[in-house]
C-alpha cells in the first residue's frame, strides 16, 4: 500500500529577479517590479509531500519528526530571512524564481529520503501564485 504524507512549512525571505546579461530595460520588460534593484520579500508556504510505501512495523510512510528535520535543515535554517540573491549559494548565478526555489527545495530533499519515495514540493510565493514541483 501507497500513500503520501505532507509536512507544511514557511520561510520569509528576499530576491530579485533578474539576469546579469540582460539590459536594466530587459529586466524591467520581463520582470518587472520583482527587478527592484533594492530587493522585495514574500512570506513563502511550503509543502513537501513524501509518496511511499507504508512500512508494515511502523504503520508510516516516514516519521514526520524526520521529515520535519529535514525541510528545517534543507529550508528553513538555508532560506528563512535571507536575500536569496546574496545569501544563498544555490542563486549566485540562478535567478530565484518561484520555480527555481521550488527545484533547488527539491535537490536538497530528495537525496535525504529514501531513494524509493516520489517527492513533490508546493510552494506558495503569495496566497494565489504557488509551484508544483515533482522531478520531472
Amino acid at each position: 500500500m501507497k500513500a503520501t504524507i505532507s509536512r507544511k512549512a514557511h520561510f520569509n525571505a528576499a530576491h530579485r529577479l533578474y539576469r546579469k546579461d540582460w539590459s536594466d530595460e530587459k529586466n524591467d520588460a520581463v520582470f518587472g517590479k520583482c527587478n527592484n534593484p533594492n530587493f522585495h520579500g514574500h512570506n513563502y508556504e511550503l509543502i513537501v509531500s513524501v509518496t511511499g510505501d507504508i512500512d508494515q512495523e511502523t504503520g508510516y510512510v516516514i516519521d514526520m519528526k524526520a521529515l520535519k528535520d529535514i525541510i528545517k535543515i534543507e529550508v528553513e535554517d538555508a532560506f528563512d530571512h535571507k536575500n536569496l540573491n546574496v545569501e544563498v549559494p544555490e542563486f549566485a548565478e540562478l535567478n530565484p524564481t518561484a520555480e527555481n526555489i521550488a527545484v533547488v527545495i527539491y535537490n536538497k530533499i530528495k537525496p535525504r529520503l529514501n531513494p524509493s519515495f516520489d517527492l513533490e514540493i508546493t510552494l506558495y510565493e503569495t496566497p494565489r501564485n504557488f509551484v508544483i514541483y515533482s522531478g520531472e
